[in-house]
């Protein structure tokens, strides 16, 4: 347990933020987020919110690291390839800030678990790869009424959202309906990926959900952020709730 000096130095560019404060920070050490997703987009988001002292992480994967991940993957090492990423990212976390209290959920969200995961958190941010576990997420927050904070890559391009129909917003169904068709939209491991693309978008997500906890700012709630890394351009799209 860190001594209140240890305290006061570890956040002190927090504290002295009005937006922040002593509050803000106390309401950082009391949230819990979950992170589904462990690697490119995770990464940046679990190192940022262990950094500044979010309270409780949950970390969701069923992946183990591989040597392809690295290149973008920032919590791993090459020590850690063939380790559950979970167990990897956790202990890369604990380096950082051993304060912070980590919950692993290892293995993938299905329909029989997700409820019960992503009831336990105060908010969730999807850093998946994969549409049906970005449905799947998508429909437990919007069942257990959870804010959430989307975030997607490919090649030179990302997007960032937040989520939240019980506060007014869209939903992520209410921006694509239903999956593509398999097949149509390529993989990060067909279709390649600028390895630093996700940790913008992550870092953004990382942002959003700090936000989102100290009630501070303007979210990105019905609104879709649109990078392309190739032109460096932002473009922003208003996003409507579909009743």
């Amino acid at each position: 347990m860190e001594s209140s000096d240890e305290y006061r130095q570890r956040y002190a560019r927090h504290l002295v933020l009005p937006e922040v404060g002593p509050d803000g920070q106390e309401r950082l050490r009391r949230a819990r987020v979950l992170c589904v997703g462990a690697g490119g987009l995770g990464s940046p988001v679990l190192l940022y919110l262990a950094a500044a002292g979010v309270g409780r992480l949950g970390i969701a994967d069923g992946d183990a690291v591989d040597l392809t991940n690295l290149q973008r993957q920032v919590l791993h090492g090459m020590p850690d390839v063939g380790r559950p990423k979970t167990v990897s990212a956790r202990d890369a976390l604990l380096r950082l800030n051993p304060e912070v209290q980590v919950a692993l959920h290892e293995g993938r969200l299905t329909s029989a678990n997700a409820l019960e995961i992503v009831a336990a958190y105060d908010l969730v941010v999807d850093a998946t790869d994969n549409f049906p576990a970005r449905y799947l997420l998508n429909d437990a927050c919007v069942l257990l009424k959870k804010p959430e904070v989307y975030g997607s890559v490919l090649r030179f391009e990302g997007q960032a959202s937040v989520f939240a129909p019980h506060r007014g917003g869209p939903c992520y169904r209410c921006l694509y309906p239903e999956p593509p068709p398999p097949g149509t939209v390529p993989s990060c491991a067909e279709a390649g990926i600028l390895g630093v693309v996700p940790g913008i978008i992550g870092t953004i997500q990382a942002a959003e959900t700090l936000k989102w906890i100290l009630g501070r700012g303007t979210s990105l709630l019905g609104r879709l952020l649109v990078l392309d890394a190739l032109s460096m351009q932002f473009r922003e799209l208003n996003v409507l709730r579909d009743p």
